[in-house]
């Protein structure tokens, strides 16, 4: 496993604690179709949740947030669309969510910060 693997899954691990704090519900952990990969699945009062978690380690050229293309978003959607088509969740409402992570050297959370339904101004095509 490569360490920016580990970087990856352990930014997800803190984000899944996190969210379970927060009243949320993990339904899934890299949720994996033909179109890509899901970080997490989860749900709050009824809405299912799409998180990608964008993690780095400290010190980083630029914030994780800021990875996040167009191109992206509109995968993130996409994916997020067929898994509702799939899903018995399907009449409920979404959202995709992204959380940044920042991890001091040692591996600790020095920053995670939440973005909520984050790729809502990116127009589908």
């Amino acid at each position: 496993m490569s360490a920016r693997h580990d970087v990856g899954r352990r930014g997800e691990q803190l984000v899944a604690e996190q969210l379970t704090k927060a009243g949320y519900k993990v339904l899934e952990r890299n949720y994996r179709c033909a179109l890509g990969e899901l970080d997490l699945v989860a749900e709050k009062e009824g809405e299912v949740v799409f998180v990608e978690v964008r993690t780095k380690r400290q010190p980083c050229m630029f914030r994780p947030e800021e990875s996040i293309t167009r191109e992206k978003a509109l995968r993130l959607a996409r994916l997020a669309e067929y898994y509702m088509a799939r899903t018995d969740r399907g009449d409920c409402p979404w959202r995709i969510d992204v959380v940044a992570v920042e991890l001091a050297s040692d591996g600790s959370m020095a920053r995670l910060e939440h973005f909520t339904d984050a790729t809502s101004g990116v127009e589908m095509e």
